[in-house]
């Protein structure tokens, strides 16, 4: 460690402001895109699957520069690289406002997708800045602007389409950024903590090449058939190469990712159920608007535009924000495994509603409002979890990994559930059968039990942070090295 953290010279509140900014921009554009895709198709004369890259680039490259990123930071300097990466997700933005073509369009999401970083980057400031009473609550919240950007993003994205056309999204998303990285130079010091070391190329390449396959493979299992040779072939050489990648990182000197760190349980345990939460979480974004946009002539259905489907997720997004800071306050009072059990079992209750009784509008504004609530304890669970468990120099990291398994997670659980819709449909037309919806609602509760038995078989027991770091315990002081997570 080349420092350790220091007590911000500003308070933190103009700090915290920055970097809620600087990740709301990027979560915005996660699913500010997903109502234009029709109107995309159409402006370019192109094909579904074609306009579907248009969401695939930018998880492909999310994906890969999340844990990189996070590490260069943990190298280089948090605030140094944040910026790099939101002047980097700008110029994707502005590339993507301009596109006259959809390949123009594709390129310009992968360049988007590298702003997933802000989320690493923001934790580990957090982390090295903050008073340490402070830190949980405030993760919490970063944590929740992920899914909350998610929700406003379906939301807002039909009235901009609607009124003006689908590149004032890029245009709006462009202010949000441009705002964060002046938020950001103004208000935001460097990290007195380093990581020293430097890249492992070998590591990045056979990273990026695994994770691509990976995520190539899930993307393309709907159109391509889960059983066709490309997927197959795609899925194969994911396993071969992040085999091969763990195999290099474990003997090299300055490994990307430290392999022995993941395997501890303390830090496991919050990946295996990022993943789990992921699967099961992202079913319910990308499924909720498809069933409100069906006509009820067929037999269930809302009739509702695409900005009146985005408005069935709006309840989601207002407790979320609640969620989250409580999350954060129950953690530090008995641990933050107990809210991520919470979150999970609320997850499982929200989930059943819209199972039993989606064809009751009331039942689906209900189950979105009791997911916001499990969607908010999950995150900010997760990440303190991993935070708490690591050494400081190793956050955007282990944060960074965090990320990508709920990526990993929530695009498998989109695209297993958009197949159980597609496999059976109404006589004569291309309308899923409303059970594929239940049965597809009935998956995620069920991953949400697992997830809750992953975390009640992980380390842990409930305790208060703040009493441990009293007695002088390291693992709750975010300026010394941790032995393990135990709360």
């Amino acid at each position: 460690m080349t420092g350790s953290p220091a007590a911000p010279s500003r308070g933190t509140a103009a700090p915290f402001a920055a970097l809620l900014l600087a990740v709301l921009a990027f979560s915005l554009m996660q699913t500010m895109v997903v109502p234009a895709l029709p109107d995309l198709q159409r402006a370019f004369d192109t094909s579904t699957t074609t306009v579907s890259w248009v969401l695939s680039a930018f998880l492909l490259t999310a994906s890969v520069a999340t844990p990189l990123l996070g590490r260069v930071g943990d190298m280089f300097g948090k605030r140094r690289v944040l910026i790099a990466t939101l002047v980097t997700f700008a110029a994707g933005t502005l590339l993507a406002a301009v596109s006259n073509s959809i390949g123009m369009l594709i390129a310009a999401r992968a360049v988007q997708g590298i702003g997933a970083a802000a989320f690493p980057l923001a934790f580990g400031i957090v982390r090295d800045s903050f008073p340490r009473e402070r830190v949980p609550v405030a993760i919490g919240l970063i944590s929740s602007t992920f899914g909350i950007g998610f929700g406003i993003g379906m939301v807002i994205a039909g009235p901009i389409t609607d009124a003006a056309s689908w590149r004032w999204i890029f245009w709006v998303a462009l202010a949000v950024i441009v705002a964060g990285v002046l938020a950001i130079v103004a208000f935001i010091e460097e990290s007195p903590i380093r990581s020293p070391g430097r890249v492992d190329w070998i590591g990045v390449v056979l990273l990026t090449g695994g994770v691509v396959a990976l995520l190539l493979g899930i993307s393309q299992g709907k159109p391509w058939g889960w059983g066709s040779p490309g997927v197959v072939g795609l899925f194969v050489v994911a396993a071969v190469v992040l085999a091969v990648f763990v195999v290099a990182e474990r003997r090299i000197r300055e490994p990307l990712i430290d392999i022995g760190l993941l395997a501890r349980p303390a830090v496991a345990t919050p990946h295996v159920a990022s993943f789990i939460l992921g699967f099961a979480l992202f079913g319910a974004f990308t499924l909720v608007p498809l069933l409100a946009q069906t006509p009820s002539s067929f037999g269930y259905g809302y009739d509702a535009s695409v900005t009146e489907s985005g408005l069935f997720m709006l309840p989601m997004a207002v407790t979320m924000l609640v969620a989250s800071p409580l999350a954060g306050r129950i953690g530090m009072a008995v641990g933050f495994r107990t809210p991520l059990v919470l979150a999970c079992l609320v997850g499982v209750a929200g989930f059943a509603v819209f199972a039993v009784a989606h064809e009751h509008a009331w039942a689906i504004y209900t189950g979105s409002a009791v997911l916001g609530v499990g969607v908010g304890f999950s995150f900010a669970a997760l990440v303190n979890l991993v935070v708490s468990a690591v050494d400081p120099r190793q956050t955007g990291e282990a944060t960074g990994i965090n990320s990508i398994m709920r990526t990993i997670g929530g695009s498998l659980g989109a695209q297993i559930s958009a197949t159980i819709i597609a496999s059976d449909t109404l006589p004569g037309t291309a309308v899923p059968v409303e059970s594929g919806y239940t049965t597809a609602f009935w998956m995620s509760t069920i991953a949400l039990g697992v997830a809750t038995a992953t975390v009640l078989a992980g380390p842990g027991r409930p305790r208060r942070p703040a009493a441990a770091a009293d007695k002088g315990d390291p693992g709750n002081d975010p300026a010394q090295p941790t032995r393990s997570a135990t709360h």
